[in-house]
């Protein structure tokens, strides 16, 4: 794109957006430009509907009959392969349960177990924190196990990964920067030495196409409240591939990854395929709400998906840079479209009361410490329009200097 776009132009690019009929299957409030879809993906009406007939008539009516009767039992598993749609897994593969620190905790175990002998963990030291607290965990529980870190014990992660590695954990997308790792190369380059590689892709599904299966890729976790829009706490999932699966072991021997809950025997005999990573029962209310999430998804083309996400967070990156040019705003994310998720961030001195300004005008992103300024974009429900005018309240905010109010230097709890 040459030249800055003016409301004309970006009001043509909404009309020529063929995902552009997706944003009337959300429930956004008026007047709002919600950018933090990275954090907490908005609410369908599909997602309602689910909610309501789980809780009126499968729970009120169908009572305990409807672990049966409207399939809750096996829901978990069917959740997961629509999934796996949008990640690149083949059925049987990936199942939804827990949460993603508990799920980094089963694939870390797991990984290691099937490489004896080995006791490295390598992660990056700029991971999203729970990352390297359960990786932490797991080490704690392992005798003799330590954790390298990409940018402290050496600069890119690859320099970290060799012989000695039973595993390494990485993010496909950097929570903060939305810088995107090469999925393939990185897998390679860790199975060259016999390690495994566990994938995180809490801020990738949804919002990119991934291709687990084509990559070769061992495991993977992720949550469904960011871009798939699951709902607060939505369940996450963890993939597994087929080849590891029969002599995979996580620690969570929970009674719904046993082969036969119902027998109520006192020995624990894993589940022969993915459902042994499930540990216990399952929210099904929030299951429900993933499930109406997820029937939007049925309708949406991937790849149109990743060219308007590019589209997006290109055109945010063009206006602030030069309409809010000399406000002290430094770039952070990966200015090729190509290498970035569908976020961008900004550093800044005072992000956090900037931020809380733009919050207050309508301009929905979030903060994260120490000084970035962060602005998901789903384009599901985000628009051309949306950016042109998140844009003109940053300017605005900047140049007047309203940030500066006191009450937007007091911080919340959630940040």
């Amino acid at each position: 794109m040459t030249g800055i776009p003016d409301l004309a132009t970006v009001e043509a690019m909404d009309a020529a957006d063929v995902l552009r009929p997706m944003r009337d299957r959300f429930v956004l409030p008026e007047g709002l430009i919600y950018l933090d879809g990275n954090s907490l993906g908005a609410a369908s009406s599909a997602a309602y509907g689910e909610i309501e007939k789980a809780a009126r008539d499968e729970w009120g009516q169908g009572l305990i009959r409807s672990w049966n009767s409207a399939g809750w039992f096996d829901m978990p598993l069917e959740l997961g392969d629509r999934i796996g749609r949008l990640i690149g897994a083949a059925a049987g593969q990936t199942v939804v349960a827990d949460t993603t620190s508990i799920n980094v905790y089963k694939a870390l175990h797991a990984a290691m177990g099937l490489r004896p002998g080995r006791n490295v963990i390598v992660a990056e030291g700029g991971s999203f924190p729970t990352d390297l607290y359960v990786a932490e965990g797991v080490a704690s529980t392992r005798a003799g196990t330590s954790i390298l870190l990409e940018g402290v014990h050496a600069p890119d992660i690859e320099e970290l990964i060799d012989e000695t590695v039973a595993v390494v954990l990485v993010n496909h997308v950097n929570y903060k920067s939305g810088e995107l790792r090469d999925m393939a190369a990185l897998t390679k380059r860790a199975h060259d030495v016999g390690a495994l590689v566990v994938w995180d892709l809490c801020h990738t599904a949804g919002a990119l196409p991934v291709e687990l299966d084509a990559c070769n890729a061992d495991f993977a976790v992720g949550c469904t409240y960011k871009y798939i829009n699951g709902g607060p706490g939505a369940p996450a999932f963890i993939y597994v591939a087929e080849r590891h699966l029969a002599e995979a072991r996580q620690p969570l021997s929970g009674w719904w990854g046993h082969a036969r809950p119902f027998a109520f025997e006192q020995g624990y005999a894993p589940d022969a395929g993915i459902r042994r990573f499930q540990c216990g029962t399952q929210g099904i209310l929030s299951l429900r709400a993933l499930k109406g999430a997820l029937d939007i998804w049925d309708d949406v083309d991937m790849a149109a998906l990743r060219a308007k996400s590019i589209a997006l967070t290109d055109l945010f990156i063009q206006l602030v840079e030069a309409k809010c040019a000399g406000y002290g705003l430094k770039l952070e994310s990966p200015r090729d479209g190509t290498k970035r998720g569908s976020q961008v961030a900004f550093a800044h001195d005072n992000a956090y009361e900037i931020m809380q300004a733009l919050i207050e005008r309508g301009v929905i992103g979030d903060f994260r410490a120490p000084a970035t300024l962060r602005f998901g974009f789903t384009p599901l429900y985000i628009g051309f329009k949306d950016v042109w005018q998140a844009v003109e309240v940053l300017e605005d905010i900047l140049r007047s200097g309203a940030w500066k109010d006191a009450r937007f230097a007091v911080r919340a709890a959630v940040t």
